[in-house]
């Protein structure tokens, strides 16, 4: 158990606690933000690797079962853990004021019932999918801090699975929000 390791799992559960909290302060206010598998099944694909990400990572920290040739280190170098959770914490930051930046336009996955508005200010002036830059953000941190067979893996086709989920996200911007969504993507980027 490494200093390292319990710090970027404190870093995952805050991560992860701050969107459960949005999502049921949220839902106490009648908005439904959790609708992930509403438009494909596939979507949940997405929660599976951020489990498997959570999971391998506590089970590394805190001895956890699971077997030690999949979490065992590709190398001992302890800076760039140090790194990694440089950018765990950088990226929880952004994270918090992406969610603020939000607004009541959060959703988990395509609302096509109540999407809410448009969001372009905030952290949406510098990137059109903040929260999905901080994920990738974040897991490459945890990358760094366990760098192992099962985290390498679970990153790879999250951000895959990621880009998968912008691209159908865009399109469905474009056709609820037309040319506005289309002159805001001229000024934005996709990631960064």
């Amino acid at each position: 158990m490494s200093a390292q390791s319990i710090l970027s799992v404190c870093s995952f559960a805050l991560f992860v606690s701050m969107i459960v909290t949005r999502i049921i302060v949220m839902k106490k206010r009648g908005i439904l933000v959790f609708v992930v598998g509403q438009t494909n099944k596939s979507d949940y694909l997405l929660v599976l690797i951020i489990l498997t990400l959570g999971y391998s990572a506590a089970a590394g920290a805190f001895g956890l079962p699971i077997p030690d040739i999949i979490i065992r280190p590709f190398w001992e170098s302890t800076i760039p853990g140090w790194v990694g959770l440089f950018l765990c914490i950088t990226a929880n930051i952004g994270f918090a004021i992406t969610l603020t930046s939000f607004g009541d336009s959060l959703r988990v996955g395509i609302d096509v019932k109540s999407p809410g508005k448009l969001v372009t200010d905030g952290m949406f002036k510098f990137s059109r999918n903040p929260i999905y830059a901080c994920f990738l953000l974040f897991f490459t941190g945890l990358f760094l801090v366990h760098r192992n067979i099962v985290i390498t893996i679970s990153v790879c086709l999250f951000a895959m699975a990621i880009h998968r989920q912008i691209i159908r996200e865009e399109k469905f911007l474009l056709d609820r929000y037309g040319d506005e969504y289309a002159a805001y993507c001229k000024k934005v980027r996709r990631y960064l």
